[in-house]
């Protein structure tokens, strides 16, 4: 496979499918994603719509031979966004995945319940690092092309991006320890490490979450 084939450019609503399928299928590390989860539409729209829906020019994808490989969604202020998706999005979420009967299907329901024991542990609380780093963004490559340098392409087209409209920083979570090594190696700034035991009833091992920001 040639590299010079692979070409980064800013998000359209036709890529909108493409982007949901790469978050589905990338989002539990390697794991089936049925054994969290097992509702894809409504996994799409927890991990995308905000961003594909409700700030589109914030987002670019990969391409290879006009596919869609990966994928930078991001928001230029994550307090705004967080205010959206709670108020706006979780509420039809809930009552669509009601419909759907997402809440009787037992691995779901396994899943939502250790998240919520987390939850109340305080394992998902974290200081508010908006001020200093208002944007935030969420980073995905189909698993064939990884390790292609698309992910610090993506990177770069965003952060300059991001410079153009004169947003002064950005940070964002993440629970992959390659996404630690990767974005320690592209220049960002490791802002808290907190351990998180949800997943510990399915992946045997102690996992942590991380939180990077960068100044622009």
């Amino acid at each position: 496979m040639t590299t010079k084939k692979i070409i980064i450019r800013k998000f359209s609503k036709k890529d909108r499918k493409d982007v949901r399928r790469i978050a589905c299928v990338t989002a539990f590390e390697g794991s089936s994603r049925y054994e969290f989860f097992e509702d894809d539409e409504i996994l799409a729209d927890l991990l995308t719509k905000y961003y594909t829906d409700y700030e589109p020019d914030y987002c670019f994808v990969a391409t290879y031979n006009d596919s869609v490989i990966g994928y930078l969604t991001g928001a230029r202020n994550l307090s705004v966004m967080n205010r959206v998706f709670y108020f706006r999005i979780i509420p039809k979420l809930f009552f669509k995945s009601i419909r759907r009967g997402l809440f009787f299907k037992r691995n779901t329901s396994k899943f939502i319940f250790r998240c919520l024991i987390s939850f109340f542990k305080g394992e998902f609380s974290a200081p508010d690092f908006s001020l200093k780093y208002p944007a935030t963004l969420h980073i995905n490559i189909d698993r064939e092309f990884q390790n292609l340098g698309i992910g610090r392409n993506l990177i770069g087209k965003y952060l300059a991006f991001l410079k153009e409209e004169k947003v002064r920083g950005v940070h964002f979570g993440t629970t992959s320890e390659g996404a630690k090594i990767f974005f320690t190696k592209v220049g960002f700034k490791l802002l808290l490490t907190r351990k998180r035991t949800f997943l510990k009833y399915k992946i045997a091992k102690e996992q942590f979450f991380y939180v990077f920001g960068k100044e622009i």
